[in-house]
């Protein structure tokens, strides 16, 4: 059989790079020294595409690979692929969900505590040699707290199965409500912020939820408020957090994901009462290789014509009975 042309944009893991190479001709498009020539010898033979959040891919570059099949994306969110125009060009995006949603959730929880008992900043206080001076200030506490949490998805639930053993009580916000759920549901998001103590962001970017948590849904939120972000940067109005913490608008912030990553902005870093991660959520060793496992089993199972393992909702699922790779003739949808 020969091997499938395969556009990588950026580098993947090791474990990734070597299974696909097994199976595909690798492009990197991240090592040409003229895109404009690259694209032009190899754009019409690529029929797929593995990339991951930081490498974003439009209508414009689709344009450039007319024979594009699917684009197999690491990890669970895909905003940075525009899944309209890969639609319309009838090419299939698949992601990685799932496999991410624990390890997520435990680092939500953790950022959640070291955020309210403050662990970076007395970890800080140790090793500067306060402690034999003084004891460390009391901190807030996760005790007597509501936690109201943006996005009830799978990682959204897999939080609040972990909160459910702490004893707090548990709100949340999304875009339908979900009857099989105990936890109380607030039909608008600043309804929701008026209603709890920390506010969990869980939810999806895009263009739907850009700058969704802003001035007024923080100022809801109160001044003892925390608001925990492991979602996207671009779901909470930065500009707004930065003048909210300065402010004492709210109490703290932990977050793991930024507005223009690898970018913080120093007014951030300069802030003491927030944690900062560097959009670790799914940065274990187990979980980082089972997301790449995804990413290849998706292209290996459509290219076998038995179609891909996770599509996202947005983009067609061609359909591939009888056929060894599957053909462009009939479309059903992703979500049927």
């Amino acid at each position: 059989m020969t091997p499938v042309d395969l556009l990588l944009l950026k580098p993947m893991q090791p474990s990734v790079m070597e299974a696909l190479a097994t199976r595909f001709t690798l492009h990197r498009a991240d090592t040409a020294p003229d895109a404009e020539a690259f694209y032009a010898e190899v754009g019409p033979r690529i029929r797929a595409m593995a990339t991951g959040a930081q490498a974003p891919v439009d209508d414009a570059l689709l344009a450039r690979l007319p024979n594009l099949e699917i684009v197999a994306s690491f990890g669970v969110g895909y905003d940075t692929i525009d899944t309209a125009a890969a639609a319309a060009r009838g090419v299939v995006v698949t992601n990685t969900p799932d496999v991410l949603s624990d390890e997520v959730a435990d680092l939500a929880m953790g950022l959640l505590l070291a955020t309210l008992r403050q662990i970076p900043q007395a970890d800080r206080y140790l090793r500067a040699g306060h402690w034999p001076t003084r004891p460390y200030p009391l901190t807030p506490t996760l005790r007597g707290r509501t936690i109201g949490i943006l996005g009830l998805g799978r990682i959204g639930r897999a939080i609040a199965t972990r909160l459910e053993g702490f004893g707090v009580a548990l709100a949340y916000h999304g875009r339908r409500r979900q009857p099989e759920v105990s936890y109380t549901y607030h039909a608008t998001l600043l309804d929701m912020a008026r209603a709890v103590d920390v506010l969990l962001v869980v939810a999806p970017g895009g263009p739907e939820t850009d700058g969704l948590v802003d001035a007024a849904v923080l100022a809801a939120l109160g001044p003892e408020g925390i608001l925990i972000n492991v979602a996207r940067g671009s779901v909470v109005d930065e500009a707004a957090l930065i003048a909210a913490l300065r402010d004492g608008t709210i109490l703290g912030a932990g977050l793991d994901v930024f507005a223009r990553e690898p970018h913080v902005p120093a007014d951030l870093v300069a802030l003491d009462h927030v944690v900062l991660l560097p959009h670790v959520g799914s940065g274990s060793v187990h979980t980082r290789e089972a997301m790449g496992r995804l990413v290849v089993d998706n292209l290996l199972h459509w290219f076998d014509g038995r179609g891909p393992l996770t599509p996202v909702p947005e983009t067609p699922v061609r359909e591939t009975a009888g056929r060894e790779t599957p053909g462009p003739e009939t479309f059903r949808s992703a979500g049927a």
